[in-house]
């Protein structure tokens, strides 16, 4: 097996700018966020927040280039997050 077949298909090495899917880390907060039980006071619920979901979102992102529409996803996820609140 070549370098050729260990490619994705749908990979573009001629972009000038790294793209990343912030899908998975999405579904991984929003799957950590709905597990939070809601009966619980407000700190509780605050510090599960800090301690399991945001972590989950934020995981592995400090190793990519983020674009603007990237920021303003994750800024667009902690906004209504805080609404909830």
């Amino acid at each position: 097996m070549g370098y050729r077949n260990a490619l994705p298909r749908n990979s573009n090495l001629r972009s000038r700018q790294f793209k990343i899917s912030l899908h998975n880390a999405k579904r991984s907060f929003y799957c950590a966020a709905n597990k939070i039980d809601r009966i619980a006071s407000e700190e509780v619920v605050i510090q599960l927040l800090k301690s399991k979901c945001i972590p989950a979102l934020l995981y592995g992102l400090e190793a990519c280039p983020l674009i603007k529409s990237d920021i303003q996803s994750l800024d667009f996820i902690m906004k209504i997050l805080y609404e909830i609140m």
